[in-house]
């Protein structure tokens, strides 16, 4: 059987890449790397399963302890512009112990929070910190063989998105039982076990002397590097829409399954239980790795595209029908898998600097995520949950035109 390969993947594969370092073994390396990228991804979301026990412990209503969860959003935005992009030119090594020391201690300061504004400080440090998976993203990109660079990114990427399913998770089960403050210090301890445990298993890495990076030379850089890298603008613009169509849904479905106007009225509890739908992620990300390896990146970005598009009409259906839901999940799940896994391999191998492009790709990503989130909770509150959905279905039509005219004129350039 033959397969082809479409001339975005031969772009993206044409940039010389750097020949791996020596290092520890290729399983044991990305074993601890998933784990580490798992519990430091956690830390993001580590607070909103809590909120509730937060403003009861702390005396603040639901609404003032909600911007913690948007501080922890804030706070990794600007991670990612600082930290990220020193990836090309820092001792990793040095730098994953640095930032996981950083962010456990952070979050030790926010377990012992007096007030609101305090935990929220210490939040914003903490998950400025927790950059260190894409940090790590481009060195197995770096690492691995060419004919397998999708299945490694792909590991990679499922230890992040089941740290995030455990948080949501577990974190709410864990509060439930031992209080919000033992979870944060929790998270502390096992951030800096797992950091120093992946700092020591990090190949070593020579630096050339003048190369420190200058992060806000770095960050003036992106748009040029956005504007030299067509395959690196496709997949940003894609990942932005297929994120920012979740982002959408996912954000808002607690509001419909516990509104006591809708059609649910669950507890809190209960439907926190719908992130284990979060676990798909974790199962299609190998599969999405292997299909990259054999047919490409840009058909399995279709295919992701295509199954998140075939879960909006079930999210339609789930105002009333929870089978509908169920299915919804699922499929929204393994279409953003299946999209995050091929576009950020597409975009770490798009240019020499696979750290700042990775800091381009997830920048945009989030931009797209975070703006469709504002959006759809005043949607929900004007149009109900068939305003969300239409949301989404927008923001995966523009993120799909988007990318196709980005790759077009990158061929045409």
């Amino acid at each position: 059987m033959t397969t082809t390969t479409h001339p975005d993947d031969r772009a993206a594969r044409s940039s010389v890449r750097p020949e791996p370092a020596p290092g520890p073994r290729t399983g044991l390396l990305l074993g601890v790397i998933a784990l580490c990228t798992g519990v430091t991804a956690a830390n993001i979301y580590l607070a909103t399963p809590l909120l509730g026990l937060i403003a009861q412990d702390l005396g603040a209503s639901t609404s003032a302890a909600g911007w913690i969860a948007s501080i922890s959003q804030l706070g990794y935005a600007i991670g990612l512009l600082f930290f990220a992009p020193l990836g090309d030119t820092a001792n990793r090594r040095r730098l994953v112990a640095v930032l996981t020391g950083v962010a456990g201690a952070a979050l030790v300061a926010g377990a012992l929070a007096p007030g609101l504004p305090a935990l929220a400080a210490a939040v914003l440090v903490a998950c400025a910190a927790t950059v260190v998976p894409q940090l790590l993203v481009p060195l197995v990109s770096e690492r691995a063989p060419a004919d397998r660079r999708g299945r490694h990114v792909a590991a990679v990427v499922a230890g992040l998105f089941t740290g995030i399913v455990a948080a949501r998770v577990l974190g709410g089960l864990a509060g439930q039982a031992y209080g919000w403050r033992a979870v944060f210090t929790g998270a502390a301890v096992l951030t800096v076990a797992v950091g120093l445990l992946t700092a020591l298993v990090l190949p070593a890495e020579t630096r050339p002397r003048g190369t420190a990076a200058n992060p806000f030379r770095t960050i003036a850089g992106l748009p040029g590097l956005l504007a030299s890298a067509a395959p690196l603008r496709a997949a940003c613009l894609r990942q932005g829409g297929i994120f920012g169509a979740w982002s959408a849904l996912w954000t808002t479905l607690t509001l419909l399954l516990t509104s006591t106007t809708g059609a649910y009225h669950l507890s809190p509890g209960t439907a926190g239980l719908f992130g284990l739908f979060g676990l798909v992620s974790t199962a299609v990300a190998p599969v999405s790795g292997s299909l990259i390896d054999r047919f490409g990146a840009t058909r399995v970005v279709s295919t992701g595209f295509a199954l998140t598009a075939a879960s909006l009409p079930f999210f339609w259906l789930g105002a009333h029908h929870l089978w509908a839901l169920c299915v919804a999940a699922a499929l929204i799940h393994a279409g953003l898998m299946a999209g995050q896994v091929a576009n950020q391999t597409r975009a770490l191998a798009a240019t020499p600097k696979p750290a700042a492009a990775n800091t381009a790709y997830v920048v945009c990503g989030f931009i797209g995520g975070a703006t469709a989130s504002a959006i759809a909770g005043p949607a929900f509150d004007h149009w109900g949950w068939t305003g969300v959905c239409v949301i989404a279905a927008l923001w995966l039509a523009v993120g799909w035109a988007g990318g196709l005219l980005a790759a077009g004129r990158g061929r045409s350039a």
